[in-house]
């Protein structure tokens, strides 16, 4: 007896004994149901998903193989502005001085680059920054491309520059035109010795000379900042402008999903994806509650950068659970923002150095052979919803239709697998990372119009539509040979996974059952006949 029970200690003992790197994930697993009638809408679909989008560089704007990237980008998931640093570096050969101290401007590349971006129907998203050398007041850079983050050794040469900068813009591409751009002064110059060796009051001085120039060639154009990290100085930008009477129209701020730390271009100091279900989210709302309790109400809010993770040396941004991790925190701000700007488009990405392998966590949709990544397929779904939404309680989908009478359906489950403190990102995504089963949602339609439809099923989860477990399973090569890339695109490619013909009767109900798994995307496009 005493033998039996023993062993039966044993095993209760092995049973709560957690391995290595996993969290205890078994939940109840509940059945969800998506309710909606085709006929009760809430209105316009919100697009502000698809506003802007991030890019490393100004001058890796100028590679080919980032404009194709780019034109792929645009044309599935359609983001209408693009944001990137580097528009005033020296590798733009944007200013110098004669020997006399007189300053010399060429827009040369600028002008490549933006002909470019206009050409495909998108609008640049103007960061103002960093120093030109032959203009700074130091020599402190930031990453490998050597951004110099000191403040202008005259500040009225910067206005100068700044101002004259704008009005080619406005000679170049017309006032109509550059009123529709966003101005922002700098980028998170609240990271002292990362970003900017300034105080806030000369950041502040900075955004002054720089609203004065703008303004200056067209009241109508827009600027405003502060750019900042983790969403710091709002408040104090806000009452710095009302006081000293300085123009500003919308707030922009920057905000990651991990739980400490800002740079870190090689992730060597390793980050954690924060437990807390209100990360990034939260951080936003509450910027909106900012501004609405200011005396300036009705700026605009605008997240110049976001995303998982600040480092572009973190494999979450490879893996699939980036997908579902997208989706929820683009549902929970709902109206806050104007604009969420994911860091960034593609692994063409130079901060750390030209990288060595396919996949190294970098920020990209896109790898650097534009090989399509599981977050990607977030918003290729998402610009494929319709334009009008309907009523839905489920909290983690979109439903929507459009004037064809299709009807489109994108849900997910988002489950944080992280285990917590006792592992770091850089170790726990970078592995085969099975999803468990959620049980099952249930779509329940009423409403449809009588007919025939196509029903194409798209899904995005472990092995479907991710490339990072792909990679995985041909042993990490640390180069892919032209079959291996074909290969890897061909298998995520983002085509349906299954196709079905219904037939809704004069009833117009329709009802499906599908089972879902941790971590799943899934988009449902009923395309009426």
């Amino acid at each position: 007896m005493k033998k039996h029970l023993a062993v039966l200690i044993i095993l209760l003992c092995l049973n709560n004994v957690k391995l290595l790197g996993q969290n205890d994930n078994s939940k109840v697993i509940t059945n969800r149901i998506i309710k909606v009638d085709y006929n009760k809408s809430v209105g316009a679909l919100n697009t502000m998903f698809k506003e802007c989008i991030g890019a490393g560089r100004a001058n890796e704007g100028l590679r080919a193989d980032w404009q194709q990237q780019l034109t792929l980008v645009k044309k599935e998931c359609d983001f209408k502005y693009i944001r990137m640093h580097g528009l005033l570096t020296d590798d733009m050969g944007v200013y110098r001085e004669d020997k006399n101290g007189n300053p010399e401007y060429s827009y040369q590349y600028i002008d490549a680059l933006f002909d470019f971006l206009l050409s495909i129907k998108m609008k640049p998203f103007v960061e103002l920054g960093f120093m030109p050398s032959a203009l700074a007041s130091g020599s402190k850079t930031v990453f490998w491309w050597k951004g110099n983050i000191t403040p202008p050794k005259d500040y009225k040469k910067w206005e100068d520059l700044i101002r004259s900068l704008t009005q080619h813009f406005t000679e170049r591409y017309g006032a109509d035109e550059v009123k529709t751009w966003y101005f922002e002064v700098w980028n998170e110059p609240n990271l002292t010795r990362l970003f900017w060796t300034g105080t806030q009051e000369e950041y502040f001085k900075l955004y002054e000379y720089s609203a004065q120039a703008i303004k200056s060639v067209n009241p109508a154009y827009k600027v405003g900042g502060p750019a900042t990290a983790g969403a710091d100085w709002v408040p104090e930008t806000i009452e710095f402008c009302s006081k000293k009477n300085v123009p500003i129209d919308f707030i922009s701020a920057h905000t990651y999903g991990v739980k400490k730390g800002f740079l870190d271009e090689f992730g060597t100091s390793g980050t954690i994806l924060d437990q807390e279900k209100s990360s990034v989210s939260g951080t936003i709302i509450n910027s909106r509650k900012q501004i609405s309790n200011s005396s300036k109400p009705n700026l605009e809010l605008h997240y110049t950068e976001w995303s998982a993770s600040y480092t572009p040396s973190d494999p979450i941004h490879d893996s699939y659970h980036s997908a579902a991790y997208i989706l929820q925190k683009l549902k929970e701000v709902g109206n806050a923002a104007n604009s969420m700007s994911y860091w960034v488009f593609t692994d063409i990405f130079e901060e750390a150095g030209p990288r060595f392998t396919p996949f190294h966590g970098g920020f990209g949709l896109l790898n650097t052979q534009g090989i399509k990544k599981p977050s990607f397929f977030s918003y290729y779904f998402l610009n494929k919803l319709g334009a009008t939404e309907l009523e839905n309680t489920d909290k983690a989908s979109w439903v929507t239709k459009n004037k064809k009478g299709d009807m489109q359906l994108l849900f997910w489950d988002f489950t944080n697998t992280h285990p917590g403190d006792s592992i770091n990102n850089q170790q726990y995504y970078n592995q085969d990372l099975p999803s468990k089963p959620k049980g099952t949602v249930k779509i329940e339609v009423a409403g449809l119009q009588k007919g025939k439809y196509n029903l194409e099923i798209y899904k995005v989860g472990y092995k479907v539509n991710d490339v990072y477990t792909d990679y995985l399973g041909m042993n990490k090569p640390h180069a892919l040979s032209s079959q291996q890339v074909n290969t890897l695109k061909q298998k995520n490619n983002g085509a349906p996974i299954a196709t079905e013909k219904i037939t809704i009767d004069a009833k117009g109900n329709y009802s499906k059952d599908i089972s879902i798994h941790e971590n799943d995307v899934l988009f449902l496009n009923f395309v009426r006949q």
